[in-house]
């Protein structure tokens, strides 16, 4: 028979990227889920995580959901997105940001990243309505729990009558002048997925100021049912609406965001002090505007220290070079010693479901100049490469950044990243 000690043992010593940490109250709520026989999708644990969430990030109405990608799926719904309308979209992020527009039949046009915080570039989403003065939706997304360029994207917004989308799935207990992420947008979206800052295992939320959006929400995600005494449909609905089970783990996880939040800070306060002899940067943020919830860390290799890489579809190669690196070796070097990291999000204008979509950078329509990147890419006006997103990608990555991972862990993570360097 076989002997799974050694592989059991591997996982739980394992330095993860992001993975779920439980605290004892998430049990005692599902228990009383159980107990109860509140079992669906309704019950008093909804009511609670609804009410926290709405209280945590300053709207008025919360709607549990059964993921942040039934939220967008809705925002995007209540946006009023028909077959055939563009929507601009953050380029450099998840698909679940990109992916609602489609369900409506929408066309995703992606608007590239800027260096300041890898965010949408709020010059290239102007430049974009110069070309597609049509557009009424923007989705943006803020990336590894950073805010973007908030004001700046509202005023182009308001400015060309848009509706925004906020997509703060990764960025929960973040803040942007003091104020939560989350509450910015026409309608938003959080995530509590097992990976994020606190999770329900699955689970997300639309948030709103509009009364009238929440009560449409809530009656599209339980199947569009009609206030009638039989089953009656009059438009479509969707099987959205989180379980009180669910909710249960949420309600137990949310007294815990900030403590996770201080970890996650710590973690790449350690990441930032012990590779600051490399060429390295870590994810930037706008310390004057923004404080990140840091949900995971990440850097970035300077131009110089980058030995050659390419990636293609699903492998990458490198060649190794003396006082340099790349992602692929880091990656690979770091998974040696049973730790998980992971490539920069892949820009959704390089994926094969979207390569034929709008692209848009800071000097106008990016598409024609950026498909054979290799290292550096078409330059600029400013010298810097004209595709922002791709350069992240091809010279970021991201690092294990669990709040379980033990300080040992961490500084072995940062000695054979050194190494790799050496």
């Amino acid at each position: 028979m076989f002997d799974f000690t050694k592989e059991r043992e591997a996982f739980e010593n394992k330095a993860w990227l992001s993975s779920p940490t439980m605290h004892g109250p998430e049990l005692e709520y599902i228990k009383e889920a159980y107990e109860t026989n509140w079992m669906s999708t309704v019950g008093a644990n909804i009511n609670e995580v609804e009410r926290l969430a709405s209280e945590k990030v300053g709207c008025k109405y919360a709607v549990a959901l059964s993921a942040g990608t039934a939220a967008l799926h809705m925002a995007v719904k209540l946006a009023g997105v028909k077959p055939g309308d563009k929507v601009f979209c953050s380029d450099m992020t998840f698909d679940a940001t990109v992916n609602p527009v489609v369900y409506e039949g929408g066309v995703p046009v992606f608007i590239d990243t800027e260096y300041d915080t890898w965010n949408m570039d709020p010059v290239a989403l102007e430049k974009a309505f110069v070309l597609y003065p049509e557009v009424k939706v923007v989705v943006t997304a803020h990336l590894y729990g950073t805010p973007g360029k908030v004001d700046e994207i509202r005023n182009v917004c308001e400015k060309h009558n848009a509706i925004l989308i906020e997509d703060a799935a990764e960025s929960l207990g973040a803040t942007y002048k003091g104020k939560q992420t989350g509450q910015f947008g026409d309608f938003n979206a959080i995530s509590f997925n097992g990976n994020k800052i606190i999770t329900g295992s699955a689970g997300g939320m639309l948030l709103t100021d509009d009364e009238e959006a929440a009560k449409k929400v809530r009656k599209w995600s339980t199947q569009s049912r009609e206030n009638a005494p039989w089953y009656q449909h009059e438009e479509l609905g969707y099987n959205y609406r989180m379980s009180n089970v669910i909710a249960g783990v949420v309600r137990g996880q949310f007294p815990y965001l900030e403590e996770h939040i201080a970890q996650k800070k710590a973690i790449y306060e350690r990441y930032k002090d012990g590779l600051k002899e490399l060429p390295v940067h870590m994810n930037p943020y706008d310390g004057t505007n923004s404080e990140p919830n840091f949900w995971l860390s990440c850097m970035i290799i300077e131009p110089d220290a980058m030995c050659k890489q390419v990636r293609g579809e699903q492998e990458a190669l490198y060649i190794g070079e003396q006082g340099k690196s790349c992602p692929t070796e880091i990656l690979d070097a770091i998974a040696s010693i049973n730790a998980e990291g992971r490539p920069i999000w892949k820009p959704m204008h390089m994926q094969p479901i979207y390569r034929m979509n709008g692209f848009l950078t800071r000097e106008g329509n990016g598409r024609a100049k950026t498909n054979a990147y290799i290292s550096g890419g078409t330059l600029g006006k400013d010298g810097k490469p004209l595709d922002v997103g791709m350069d992240i990608f091809h010279r970021g990555l991201c690092l294990p950044s669990d709040n379980k991972m033990t300080v040992e862990q961490q500084k072995r993570i940062i000695e054979v990243i050194k190494e790799c360097f050496a």
